[in-house]
Formats: C-alpha cells, structure tokens, sequence
C-alpha cells in the first residue's frame, strides 16, 4: 500500500527529516548572527 503524501509530496517521515533538518540550520544560522552581531558591537558600540 501506497504511503499517503501531503500537500508539499512528502512523507510524514520525509517530513519530520526535513523539519529536524531545518532546525539545526537556524540554529547554526542565529547563533552566527549573534556572533557576528556581538564582534560588531564590540569593535563599534552603538549605544
């Protein structure tokens, strides 16, 4: 049998793939932002 497929044609399992996926990359891409933010402020304080 046929595994049922949602609108975007993935899996439940693709899709929790995906979702974990997608987590760990904001997660990296946040914490380069708060680096880069803070070196930033570091070299030039705007408050």
């Amino acid at each position: 049998m046929a595994e049922q497929k949602s609108l975007t044609g993935l899996t439940e399992q693709e899709a929790q793939e995906f979702h974990g996926i997608f987590v760990q990359t904001m997660g990296a891409f946040f914490g380069i932002v708060v680096v880069a933010h803070l070196l930033a402020w570091l070299y030039r304080p705007w408050l």
